[in-house]
C-alpha cells in the first residue's frame, strides 16, 4: 500500500481517537482526554499533510472527512450509546458512497 494511503487512514484513525476522547475530556475539565484530544489531531493534521503531498486536497480531505464521519458515528453508537435515526444512516449511507465513488471511478483520486 502506497505511502500516502497509508498516512491517510493514519490520519482518519487519528482524528477518530481526538474526536471521541474530544467527547470523553468533558468540555476539556478531564486532563488525560484533554491531553489524548490534542495529541490525535496533531497526529492527524501532520499525517494529512503527508498525504497531501501526493493526493489532491479535495480528493484526501473528502475521504478523511467523510469517513472520519462514518468512524466517528460508529464510535458514538458502540462506546457513548448515541443512537442514530434513519435520516442519519441513510446520510451516512450516502457519505460511504460518496468516498467509494471517489476511490474507484475518480482520476482527481489518483494524482
Amino acid at each position: 500500500m502506497p505511502s500516502h494511503v497509508l498516512a491517510l487512514i493514519g490520519a482518519i484513525i487519528a482524528e477518530v481517537i481526538g474526536t471521541s476522547a474530544l467527547q470523553a475530556s468533558q468540555q476539556f475539565t478531564r486532563l488525560g482526554p484533554s491531553l489524548i484530544v490534542v495529541l490525535g489531531y496533531g497526529v492527524a493534521f501532520y499525517l494529512l499533510a503527508i498525504a497531501l503531498k501526493t493526493l489532491p486536497v479535495g480528493i484526501a480531505y473528502a475521504v478523511w472527512s467523510g469517513l472520519g464521519i462514518v468512524l466517528i458515528s460508529l464510535v458514538g453508537l458502540v462506546v457513548f450509546g448515541q443512537k442514530l435515526d434513519l435520516p442519519a444512516v441513510i446520510g451516512i449511507t450516502l457519505i460511504i458512497a460518496g468516498v467509494a465513488v471517489l476511490q474507484l471511478f475518480s482520476g482527481s483520486a489518483h494524482h
